[in-house]
């Protein structure tokens, strides 16, 4: 059946800000379902509060409301468009289904006749609580834990009497495990219930037995009207159950089950589809499988939405589960529509892996001191990097690179953990840093089945470790010179960088970078084409690996290399990695714009990047995709084999950023910006020379690379001083100390968490004004963007602050030394493209904190105020397209706009909220209002002091 014809117009409804649970993989799934939506002619009106991401880009949708998620938004916009048909919450994570159900439940659908569609509320309902589905499973004959649903305390201690420990409780309708908790004795008990009992909105948990030690896996399936169901993609969790599946470390396809148990599991997953209700559209289903020969398979839950797994999975495969599981939502069937990938066959198929994909969560504990590092039921990880390669061992050493915690991979750089009882420890209670402890309790002889006994993972993956354990050992007896061909392939292939092979031959990098040439062992690039090469695909989307040279008939010897180089003119624009506190998905934002404004320039684009979750690692967002670590040696063989004109940094975060160096030292072209100009912004030295001579302010400083530098300079300055590394984003390390003391603690300790660092020491100015501009420089002219104030005072991180846009409380004085200063800074730097200078203001003397010649967490806010395309004009700038005089700027905002920033604090609740300098915060919304009289600015005005902390 095509689509259902009475389908005109629909509302979609966003994630909102990105909080611990629920990230930018909906922002991803909303872009594509908009994206297929209006394929099909259909007008597209989205909600969603969240200014950082591409979703939110007046590109994206017909009409965009940046509006907060509650009914009263959803009202106003149904009054505006009474042309609305139909509802799509299924892409917004938990919060977009709540905020539908709450909508039901008023009656606001049915007042204004608006269909839901992708899902209906009975599957909801059935799914969430956790009573109803219990039964429900029951009826159908699908197993399940033994588990009962308590909505009181008493209830709940009845029921923990009748199983006994351990046991997990599990909150009803939250997202990111919220609540949940194993229980391993009573003692614990009555809290961990009460917290549970608070978290759920209906005050209810399930209390099931806990199945600790067995394996969980991650079905993603979709299903049409006329009840065609395919399974995309099976994923096996290495941790075994008790660890939440956004904390696990997850591989596709599932590796240790048996066909037998594989099909029965798929039987189980379409029965429990089909009996939540009658819906098309997308689906998680979670599974526990006992560690033993009978493999006895139980239901954990399903989720009747695109989740973060089905990002994983399109990234896997690449089956775009969300653009079909939108036309699915329109009435279209599976055998309707065409596989996104070849063109040629239709979508009705599951796709086959001939590769492997790992991916592991990145976590962000060293915002959160005193937090809880160990991992359980309740998600705590604030992003992810996915690593494909030919075997389990080759996906899991790229994801380890991908990371960005300063390894080099699993093992192999002398960064092991080698003390026995803490590793026995980090066994026992599953720890962020689990990956990399297992490799060092092989490495320190801890037996295998010791290994196994402890955290229950299996043999299989166990022996994979210890396989690469072994070839590290073998590899450590030869040098440089007496390494053989077929020994370096092997390391290769199993994914170790050149800087670990150089750890274990004990050489340098770059040294091995040319045995591999002379031995002409290289990178060949292979397509994630969804079908195993059975059709040819017609979409770029590479990983690399490393083969055997194939000999043909004649003689010549080659490797089969699928990504074929163009002769056009090429542009590559690096991505920002893993989502962190400090480095979020507005840096995916400015990398979609950039690789846009690129095609619109006529240059061939191609992405790097390694993070599932973003719309930069689409497969039709640039030209060519390579799905690979923002690591040196994978970018300059990629850069090797394109020969780009150029390589974009600035629109990457400090990811892409701190890469710079190096690309300009073998001499690729970095495009806008110069290293140099990044460099001297940096070097706190060479940059306050450049203040001096262009008459501009700045709190007197000095810089230390000791502690006893640190106590000389502090006699010279005067407490209290602002302590900060160099090179970092999201202000990690800095702290305001107030004597000799506390500043003594802070650089021992710092020292110690980033060796070598420059320290940087400002007198910090108390009670200022904090301020920040946003611009566009062609290296002649300047032009800026946007200026914001504030509203917490300077100390609070500008990640962290309410910035206000325009300033509220600066008056014309002030203004016009913010607009000079800027103006004189971006063109002193040479900048071509973007910068962001911030600025302390006191006794009306405007003062320069720090300036950033790249991309800014604020200029996607700023551009949604003001409705402009900055990115676009910014990179144009960059290529030399265009000069600043070439737009047409018109800023459109009534009012002011807001930035406010969203914390993840209820996940560690143990942990200081006090702000400071150091960055918190994992996401962010906007808010628009008419005057300062309104009652929410004058709310955050009137707290604005209370955040500081030293």
């Amino acid at each position: 059946m095509p689509k259902n014809p009475n389908l005109k117009s629909i509302l979609i409804i966003g994630s909102g800000p990105i909080i611990i649970g629920q990230a930018c993989e909906f922002d991803y799934s909303g872009s594509q379902a908009l994206r297929s939506l209006r394929e099909d002619g259909i007008e597209t009106i989205l909600i969603n509060s969240n200014p950082a991401t591409i979703m939110t880009d007046p590109s994206m949708a017909d009409h965009v409301y940046l509006l907060p998620l509650n009914t009263k938004s959803i009202i106003k916009i149904l009054k505006e468009h009474p042309q609305i048909d139909a509802v799509l919450p299924t892409m917004g994570g938990q919060t977009a289904l709540n905020l539908a159900i709450e909508a039901d439940e008023k009656g606001i659908w049915k007042d204004f006749g608006v269909e839901l569609i992708g899902v209906n509320i009975d599957a909801i309902n059935i799914t969430e609580d956790r009573e109803q589905f219990r039964e429900l499973m029951e009826k159908i004959g699908v197993a399940m834990a033994p588990q009962a649903t308590a909505s009181s305390f008493l209830k709940g201690k009845e029921i923990a009497q009748e199983f006994g420990f351990p046991l997990c409780i599990r909150s009803s309708f939250t997202l990111g495990g919220a609540g949940a908790a194993i229980v391993y004795d009573e003692k614990d008990f009555d809290k961990l219930l009460r917290h549970g009992l608070e978290i759920s909105p209906i005050h209810e948990v399930m209390i099931d037995k806990a199945l600790l030690g067995w394996k969980e896996y991650e079905l993603e399936l979709l299903r049409d009207s006329n009840d065609n169901v395919v399974i995309i993609c099976s994923i096996e969790n290495m941790d075994p159950m008790g660890i939440h599946t956004g904390d696990s470390i997850t591989v596709a396809p599932a590796m240790t089950l048996s066909d037998r148990t594989y099909q029965k599991m798929r039987d189980m997953a379409i029965h429990m589809m089909r009996s939540i209700g009658d819906f098309a559209g997308g689906c998680n289903v979670q599974f526990a499988v006992s560690p033993d020969e009978k493999e006895d398979i139980i239901a954990i839950e399903i989720n009747p939405r695109v989740s973060r797994s089905s990002a994983l999975a399109s990234k896997a495969t690449g089956y775009p589960i969300a653009k079909i599981a939108a036309k699915l939502a329109l009435g279209y069937h599976l055998d309707e529509l065409n596989n996104q990938i070849t063109k040629s066959t239709s979508a009705l198929f599951e796709p086959t892996l001939d590769y492997v994909i790992v991916k592991i969560p990145r976590w962000n504990f060293d915002k959160f001191e005193g937090s809880d590092r160990t991992l359980g039921l309740q998600m705590k990880a604030v992003g992810e990097v996915m690593g494909i390669g030919r075997s389990f061992q080759e996906a899991l050493h790229k994801a380890t690179q991908s990371l960005e915690i300063k390894r080099n991979g699993l093992g192999a750089d002398g960064k092991e953990n080698k003390n026995y009882d803490e590793v026995i420890e980090k066994l026992k209670f599953a720890s962020w840093d689990r990956v990399f402890i297992i490799y060092d309790a092989i490495k320190m002889g801890i037996p295998l089945s010791r290994i196994h006994e402890i955290t229950k993972i299996d043999m299989w993956f166990l022996k994979q470790y210890e396989e690469l354990f072994f070839l590290e050992k073998e590899i450590s007896t030869f040098n440089i010179d007496s390494i053989d061909k077929p020994l370096l392939l092997e390391a290769k292939q199993k994914g170790y960088g050149d800087r670990q092979i150089a750890h274990m031959l004990g050489c340098l990098e770059s040294q091995v970078y040319n045995k591999r040439e002379e031995l002409g062992i290289n990178r060949v690039y292979k397509l994630v084409d969804t079908c195993a090469a059975e059709f040819e695909a017609k979409t770029p989307y590479y990983y690399s690996t490393f083969e055997s040279d194939m000999q043909t008939a004649d003689g010549k010897r080659y490797s089969d290399n699928e990504s074929i180089v163009s002769d056009k003119k090429k542009i590559i624009v690096l991505g920002s990695g893993p989502n962190r506190i400090g480095q979020g998905i507005e840096f995916d934002y400015c990398c979609v714009h950039g690789v846009y404004a690129a095609q619109e320039c006529g240059y061939e684009t191609i992405m790097i990047n390694c993070n599932p979750e973003t719309v930069s690692t689409d497969f039709d967002t640039a030209d060519k995709l390579y799905f690979e670590p923002v690591f040196w040696e994978h970018i300059y063989d990629i850069i090797k084999h394109e020969k780009p004109e150029g390589v974009i940094v600035q629109l990457g975060g400090q990811t892409a950023l701190k890469l710079a160096e190096k690309l300009t030292k073998y001499g690729v072209k970095i495009i806008g910006t110069s290293f140099e100009s990044l460099d001297l912004a940096e070097d706190r030295g060479s940059f306050s020379t450049l203040l001096k001579e262009n008459n501009i302010p700045y709190p007197e400083f000095d810089t230390a690379e000791t502690a006893d530098e640190a106590l000389a300079v502090a006699k010279k300055l005067d407490f209290p001083i602002l302590v900060r590394p160099s090179y970092v984003l999201g202000g990690q390390g800095m702290k305001i100390v107030i004597n000799e003391k506390e500043l003594e603690e802070h650089v021992v300790s710092l020292l110690h968490s980033i060796p070598n660092n420059k320290l940087l020491l400002d007198h910090y100015l108390e009670g200022a004004i904090e301020a920040e501009a946003d611009a566009i420089c062609d290296g002649e002219e300047v032009y800026i963007i946007g200026i914001m104030e504030h509203i917490e005072p300077c100390g609070i991180h500008s990640g962290d602050s309410n910035s206000t846009l325009p300033p509220f409380n600066l008056g014309e004085f002030v203004m016009q030394q913010i607009k000079d200063h800027t103006k004189k800074i971006a063109l002193a730097l040479n900048t071509v493209g973007l910068i962001n200078i911030q600025f302390a203001v006191k006794d009306d003397m405007v003062y320069i904190i720090e300036a950033n010649p790249r991309a800014s967490r604020t200029v996607p806010f700023i551009a949604k105020a003001y409705g402009e395309p900055y990115v676009n004009y910014a990179t144009k700038l960059m290529l030399g397209e265009n000069k600043v005089k070439d737009f047409n700027f018109k800023p459109e905002l009534e009012g002011y706009a807001i930035k406010q920033p969203v914390f993840s604090f209820n996940k560690f609740p143990n942990v200081d909220k006090t702000l400071g300098p150091e960055m918190k915060s994992t996401g962010e919304s906007i808010l628009f209002i008419d005057s300062l009289k309104d009652d929410q600015f004058y709310d955050l005005y009137s707290r604005r002091k209370m955040y500081l902390s030293k």
